[in-house]
Parts: C-alpha cells; structure tokens; sequence
C-alpha cells in the first residue's frame, strides 16, 4: 500500500531544500509510488527529444523534474510562509487538511 502525502496536486508549495531551496510553486503532479511531486517552475532539467508530432523540430526542450515530497513544505494560506499539515474531522464528519501554523482549513 502506498502512502498518503501532505501534497495533493494543485497545492501551493515551498521548497525547504536543495538547489531550489525557497521558490515556491504550484504541484503539477504527485507520484505517490516515489513519494516525489512535480512542481511548477521548479528543479528544471533539459532533455534531448527527438523530433516527434508534438514537437516537429526536436531540440533541447527544459521541463521539471520531480522533487523528493520530503523537500516541500505547504504554503500556509493564511501568512503566506511555510507549514506543517494536520488532519481533523469537520462538522459534517469528514476528514479535512490544516495548517498547523494558523489552524486554518486547506482546502
């Protein structure tokens, strides 16, 4: 059974480690198997293709590479820094993320 992450896509994040320690982006994709996630502007690589029907020329083509989840950190949505997750039931009995910085609901 594969773990359960504090990232799921499309969450703000923070890089608390590395060569991209600080920037911030958005989580493009998160790849449970690895526990590693692809985030938006950061670990960037360049990677020889091949010409193909998406890219007739070919050529160098920089994308992102995915990072360690162990590296990122939430964007807290309240100051903005980084913060650590917490999971508590709300009223109607579901399990719901928050920051345990401000306490605040992620949604």
């Amino acid at each position: 059974m594969q773990k359960k992450l504090h990232i799921k896509k499309g969450d703000t994040v923070i890089v608390n480690a590395g060569n991209y320690k600080g920037q911030q982006g958005k989580v493009l994709e998160v790849i449970r198997k690895t526990e590693r996630a692809i985030v938006e502007g950061v670990n960037m690589i360049k990677k020889h293709t091949k010409p193909n029907a998406a890219n007739p020329q070919g050529g160098i083509v920089e994308k992102e590479a995915p990072i360690h989840v162990s590296n990122l950190m939430l964007k807290d949505p309240k100051s903005g820094k980084a913060t650590r997750i917490g999971r508590k039931l709300d009223e109607k009995g579901k399990l719901v993320r928050y920051s345990k910085k401000s306490g605040e609901e992620i949604k």
